[in-house]
């Protein structure tokens, strides 16, 4: 299950105000709960849709993505001034122990939905930090998104992060997406 990467080939299409109707920019906020001077990161962040969204909110974040491709879309298309690139996979993170505020991923966790993934953001994750994920739901319809065996639910999501040693807050699976709201305890 999971580790599907998107075709940066497709990633125009990213790039679709409609997104916003699976999570919105005041939903994924409430998830993770970012202040003002927080230094957070995007976990696959494609072409910078919701980065560009996050970006107001926060000190600085990190555009995460393992494909360098999706980062030139992101350059062509400009970065506010407070966000920075990073070509890393979730298991890899360049980033020193305890250096995020928090951490947000959309669309993206079936992607990288693993022990040393998640063990890797515990790591550089503060005490405290909080974590927001919005993604495709193993029980949504499939019509959009990865294919239905590559997904998860919101309680194995759930799972997997307080294995890591987060707690959850919330873990909701919705029509076709589901999110889930933790903090490194």
């Amino acid at each position: 299950m999971g580790f599907h990467t998107f075709d940066s080939s497709q990633a125009d299409g990213l790039e679709d105000q409609s997104r916003f109707k699976y999570v919105s920019v005041d939903e994924l906020l409430a998830l993770f709960r970012p202040d003002d001077d927080a230094v957070v990161a995007d976990l696959g962040s494609g072409t910078g849709f919701y980065t560009d969204e996050v970006a107001p909110y926060v000190e600085n974040v990190y555009a995460v993505d393992i494909q360098e491709a999706m980062h030139e879309h992101y350059r062509e298309k400009g970065l506010p001034a407070n966000v920075e690139q990073v070509t890393a996979e979730v298991a890899d993170l360049p980033f020193e122990d305890d250096a995020l505020d928090g951490v947000f991923s959309t669309m993206t966790y079936h992607e990288f939905a693993s022990e040393a993934s998640l063990a890797e953001l515990a790591r550089v994750c503060r005490p405290g930090a909080r974590v927001g994920i919005a993604d495709w739901s193993s029980a949504g319809t499939g019509e959009r998104g990865p294919p239905l065996g590559e997904r998860f639910d919101a309680d194995e999501a759930a799972t997997a992060l307080e294995s890591a040693g987060f707690e959850t807050d919330r873990a909701d699976d919705r029509r076709e997406t589901f999110v889930v709201s933790s903090r490194l305890e």
